[in-house]
This record gives structure tokens, C-alpha cells and sequence, in this order.
């Protein structure tokens, strides 16, 4: 390939050309509006050379080299006390905590999932082979990978090693896990290599769903309970563990429908929160993956009614309203990144999808793709739209 740039313009322009024939008509207008960026940052991600949490040490942590260590973002030395425990300010995020391993992981999980997308866009093998060299970077290489737990997640200097909470961070990996379903199911993966993250994501859910830290992350009633379903529901998914993800749509319907969701579709405890509207966002946009993982042909969780009214519609037009007109917004601002949000929302482009209604299209379409933004990034999982509407 003489001219790769060129050739990205040629398939960009000829994209309904190239996506494969299976590919639906909401596949083909969502593909259109993101080809041309998706394939530019394929184009550097190739050179890109695997970095795991093995590369850099966490001099506070109380694990080893392989062990993701993260801080708790809101935690903040002591004026009273600085070599003292931190104490918390909800909502300001220290920027001087440890957020190397976690930078790591996000890179890893827009990585693969832009490769995954250009793949299927293209059917190049060259993105197969540059997402397996992070694969077994990550989950197979002795020397590289990360032990699969979170022991030492969202620690705070002075009070805890790791929390239940922590377990957020991995939120970054649905995607890698979608990406991997997903090529595996096209049959684009070696054997070796699926069967090797298949068996990290097999330790990593028995750990989540058996220690004390992810059994308490499970019965957190906000942002947190719904984060743990999503990363449960699709790692269960990607190793074919039914039983888990029934247990998710049990808790999406017994738990996070009636209890998290207000009659109007607003989430109140994350209206209570400091940052109340990337609050507000974070776990729509939760939701209606967990929706987009669980619904079967034979029961769609994005249909699904409480018994009082309460419906996934209600929860997108509570917030499709201030995305298309933020400034109608009459609950506090974020103390934090308010300027940064919205961006192009997941939960809204799959709510257009399931339901058909033009007012989601014009409140995601138009708003920003692909966001460079550390804090929106960190808290915008779903990145990768074709690799979750591909069929």
C-alpha cells in the first residue's frame, strides 16, 4: 500500500460500497457520518505499540507491577494535614493523583475498538493483527498482562489500598470485550488468542461477582450498581455466562428501573450529585447499554414498563431535552467540565435506533464524535458506535 492516505479518502467516499453487504441502513448512515475520522485514527493506531499497566510502576500502591492501581479521584491532601489521610471534595478531581494505569487502559480500549470499527469497514487484516498484539499485550503475556482483579482501585493516601468502587475504572474494557465478541463471531480472531482473553475475562467476572469488593460494587444503588451490571452483562456475554446475564437483567428491572429512575426519567441521585447533568448523562448512557447487551428477540429491555410508567424512553426524553437546549437546564452546574458536555451521546444514538424518532437523530448527530477532552473521555466508555450496531 503505497498511499495509505489515499486510500482512506477513496474508501470514505465509496463507503456504501465497502461496508459489508449485512450491514443495515442505520449501520450505513451512522458508518457515512464517522468513516473518514474512524480510518485517519486506524491509520496511527497501527504504529501504536501496546502499553499495559506493566509500564509504569505505582509507587503508592500496595500491589505488584501487574496489579491496575488507581486513586480516588476526589480525594485531596489535607490543608490541616498535608502528610495526613486525604479528606474528600466531591466532584473536584485531584490532578495530581496516580492516573497512569487507567490512561493505559483507555488507550487500550480506543484502540481497539477504532481498529474494530475500521475492520469493518475495510475487512483489512492489518487492524486484526495490530489488535491482537494489545490483546496478548494485555491478557496473555506473562511478562505484560493485568492480574485480573481490581485490589487496588480508587485508593485513597491515608485511608484504603483499593475500594469496591474502583471497579468502575474497567469500565473502559466493555468495549475491548465487544470488539472481541464481536470479531470472534465474524471469525476474524486466532483461536489462541480469543481463548486467552476469553480466560482473563472468565477470572475477572468470577472475581467480580465473588469478592467482597465487587458484591458491594453490585448492590450500589447509583452510577456504580449500573456500571458493574454493564461490565458483568458483557464480559459474561463474551464468555457465554447466562446465568450472569440474567442476574443483570434481573437487576435492570427489579433494581435500576424502579429504584434509580424517577417517574419523569430523571435519576435522582445523580441529580444530587455535584457534577448533577455528566452525572445524568453517565448513567443514561449505562443504561442503554445494558439495554443494547441484554435485550433478546424475545424481550427488549428498552420496551420494558415498571408498574408505575417507568419506561427507557421517559429517561432519553428527560435528557434529550437539555442536550438539544443545555441552557434550559434548571439544576445546578457542574462544578466541574460543564463547558465539556454534551457530546455525541450513546444512549441517544441507540434510543434513535430502537424507537425511530428524529429528534434523538438531531441530538446526537450534530454534537462532537470523537472528544479529546481526558474527563469526557474517561467518562464516555461507549466510543465506538459501529462495533455495537454491526450486524
Amino acid at each position: 500500500m503505497n498511499n495509505p492516505k489515499g486510500i482512506i479518502v477513496i474508501i470514505a467516499i465509496l463507503l456504501a460500497v465497502v461496508i459489508p453487504a449485512g450491514a443495515s441502513h442505520v449501520d450505513m448512515r451512522v458508518a457515512r457520518l464517522l468513516s473518514g475520522e474512524i480510518l485517519q485514527q486506524a491509520e496511527k493506531n497501527l504504529t501504536e505499540e501496546p502499553v499495559t499497566v506493566t509500564a509504569t510502576k505505582a509507587i503508592r500502591s500496595a500491589g505488584g507491577i501487574h496489579d491496575f492501581y488507581s486513586e480516588g479521584d476526589y480525594w485531596w491532601p489535607d490543608p490541616k494535614n498535608p502528610e495526613g489521610p486525604y479528606i474528600r471534595r466531591d466532584g473536584q478531581t485531584n490532578p495530581d493523583n496516580f492516573t497512569a494505569h487507567r490512561h493505559a487502559m483507555v488507550r487500550l480500549s480506543q484502540i481497539v475498538g477504532n481498529l474494530t470499527s475500521a475492520y469493518l469497514l475495510t475487512n483489512d487484516q492489518r487492524y486484526i493483527d495490530a489488535i491482537v498484539s494489545h490483546l496478548k499485550a494485555w491478557f496473555i503475556n506473562p511478562q505484560t498482562l493485568m492480574n485480573p482483579h481490581l485490589l487496588y482501585g480508587q485508593a485513597i493516601k491515608g485511608v484504603v489500598t483499593g475500594r469496591g468502587i474502583g471497579i468502575i475504572d474497567t469500565l473502559q474494557l466493555i468495549e475491548v470485550a465487544q470488539s472481541v465478541w464481536l470479531l470472534h463471531q465474524k471469525g476474524a480472531l486466532p483461536k489462541t488468542c480469543f481463548e486467552g482473553v476469553r480466560k482473563w475475562f472468565t477470572d475477572y467476572l468470577q472475581w467480580m461477582t465473588t469478592h467482597p469488593y465487587g458484591v458491594s460494587e453490585m448492590n450500589a444503588t447509583n452510577n456504580h450498581g449500573t456500571c458493574w451490571a454493564v461490565q458483568a452483562a458483557i464480559f459474561a456475554k463474551l464468555i457465554g455466562n447466562q446465568e450472569v446475564m440474567q442476574l443483570c437483567r434481573d437487576r435492570f428491572k427489579q433494581i435500576f428501573m424502579p429504584k434509580q429512575m424517577a417517574s419523569d426519567g430523571s435519576f435522582p441521585q445523580e441529580l444530587a450529585r455535584t457534577k448533577p447533568y455528566s452525572y445524568s448523562l453517565f448513567n443514561l448512557d449505562a443504561m442503554a447499554a445494558l439495554c443494547e447487551i441484554l435485550s433478546t428477540p424475545g424481550e427488549s429491555l428498552w420496551r420494558y414498563k415498571t408498574s408505575d410508567g417507568k419506561t427507557m424512553r421517559k429517561a432519553v426524553d428527560f435528557i434529550c431535552r437539555y442536550i438539544k437546549d443545555k441552557n434550559s437546564w434548571h439544576y445546578p452546574h457542574d462544578v466541574m467540565y460543564w463547558e465539556e458536555w454534551p457530546v455525541a451521546q450513546p444512549a441517544i444514538l441507540f434510543a434513535w435506533r430502537q424507537f425511530g424518532d428524529q429528534r434523538y437523530w438531531e441530538a446526537w448527530a450534530p454534537f462532537n464524535h470523537f472528544p479529546t477532552h481526558e474527563e469526557v473521555i474517561r467518562n464516555l466508555p461507549i466510543r465506538n458506535p459501529l462495533i455495537w450496531l454491526y450486524k
